[in-house]
């Protein structure tokens, strides 16, 4: 493995291992106003939500590796400290990339990008009105981590007002993930979109807890079929099934199987196995484990 002093490395090098590995990165497409009543509009990943209670969004406009030079949106937020954040979704990505162009100071990116501006409500910034989210908040702190090239200066900022576009809501009023549509910063030129394809679900273990990791049988855990992801699910179960059920699947569900395989254990084994795995990607995690104990009963 290959071990960094990060004070070794260039800055430039340094942050492209930090992008390559940390990710994919939200993004915040920040809207402020200069002393002038001028528009700015950048993107930046280096973004996310750290507090529901009061609604706090922190955001970091780093200064220029190259040239150690401050964006204008940190200019703006230290003059004028309101910024309203924009989702962005994958309908806006490119005009989004477009508005990060280094173009001159009192340039619009409204209007460069092609973005609509809507007032907001409670603050002077703009809001876009293609981000399918807006937060429109108060700046409470800039505290600035550097004086150096590629030191950022975290904008912590309290949300005072949202605006949210019905088509991305689902039933009950809340936000669809698939609707939404959301991308994300990697490494390099690289974006990542989280669509139908890339997205999936784990529930989380907020109110129940599972035996763990180290409650599952060696047997099960020395299997050469099952994944690391699969035994962290087996972990999360918070009981085991008893043996009446375990044997009564056994003769509904795996019978067939038991028959075929009843001269050959390690194939069964094998066979028992993979079927498990197979159930743990369809979250059955029940199934799957009354799979694997039938061996055994």
């Amino acid at each position: 493995m290959l071990s960094i002093d990060p004070k070794t490395l260039p800055i430039p090098k340094l942050h492209q291992y930090l992008l390559g590995a940390i990710g994919p990165r939200p993004i915040a497409f920040a809207s402020t106003i200069d002393s002038d009543g001028n528009l700015n509009l950048a993107p930046f990943s280096f973004f996310n939500v750290f507090s529901a209670n009061p609604p706090i969004l922190i955001f970091s406009p780093a200064r220029s590796g190259r040239t150690n030079s401050t964006k204008d949106t940190y200019k703006n937020v230290k003059v004028v400290p309101e910024v309203v954040i924009n989702v962005v979704n994958y309908e806006i990505v490119h005009k989004m990339s477009l508005a990060s162009s280094p173009y001159p100071e009192g340039v619009s990116e409204f209007l460069k990008a092609g973005f609509t501006p809507v007032p907001s409500e409670k603050i002077k910034p703009m809001r876009v009105a293609e981000s399918p989210v807006q937060f429109e908040c108060i700046v409470k702190e800039v505290i600035e981590l550097g004086t150096e090239g590629g030191a950022g200066n975290l904008v912590i900022c309290e949300v005072v007002q949202m605006h949210i576009h019905e088509a991305v809501l689902d039933a009950n009023g809340m936000i669809d993930q698939h609707k939404i549509d959301l991308v994300a910063r990697m490494g390099g030129n690289w974006y990542c979109r989280a669509d139908k394809n890339s997205m999936f679900e784990i529930s989380k273990p907020i109110t129940t807890c599972g035996i763990g990791y180290d409650q599952i049988p060696d047997d099960i855990l020395k299997s050469t079929i099952l994944s690391g992801n699969d035994l962290g699910q087996l972990g999360g179960i918070e009981i085991l099934p008893n043996e009446t059920d375990v044997n009564e699947y056994k003769l509904v569900e795996l019978s067939e199987l038991f028959i075929s395989l009843e001269d050959n254990p390690i194939k069964l084994e094998l066979s028992l196995h993979q079927r498990a795995k197979d159930l743990l990607a369809e979250n059955k995690l029940i199934e799957a484990w009354m799979t694997l104990l039938s061996f055994n009963n």
